[in-house]
């Protein structure tokens, strides 16, 4: 049985802020932002990904204090491009920190608005082998051009 993480919620202080954050400046896909009177639920996807962010005003994430979420991890396929992509849009990121020669050993952070905290880790591998499959016509899920 396969078990898929899909969402993860992230706890923010200003629901406009954190979407304008992640949307206008680390690059997410703003896949919906819904309100009702009763509640106000955003979701956010990065670009290759197969999992979202959450971003609401709904009970569960009213639990976590803003800025609680620590270390959730990205990957990328050259984090020194997407390191500069961020300063390039305004988000203060870590400098590259190299553990170990192999691929997947090199990491750096940054955090939202709130203080939610973000590893970023280069594995060279999801250039040529991404974990979702995309076609040339940039749909997801498509093995080849067919």
């Amino acid at each position: 049985m396969d078990w898929t993480l899909e969402v993860v919620i992230v706890p923010v202080s200003d629901l406009d802020r954190a979407i304008e954050f992640y949307r206008d400046r680390v690059g997410f896909v703003l896949d919906h932002d819904t309100q009702t009177p009763q509640m106000r639920v955003a979701q956010l996807t990065p670009p290759g990904s197969g999992c979202s962010i959450v971003l609401g005003t709904l009970p569960a994430q009213r639990e976590m204090a803003p800025g609680s979420l620590k270390g959730v991890q990205l990957v990328v396929a050259d984090a020194a491009a997407a390191r500069a992509e961020l300063l390039a849009r305004g988000v203060e990121a870590s400098e590259l920190v190299t553990f170990d020669e192999r691929d997947g050993g090199t990491f750096f952070g940054f955090a939202d608005p709130d203080g939610n905290t973000w590893a970023v880790q280069e594995i060279r591998a999801r250039a040529e082998h991404p974990l979702i499959p995309v076609d040339a016509r940039g749909r997801f899920g498509a093995e080849s051009e067919g």
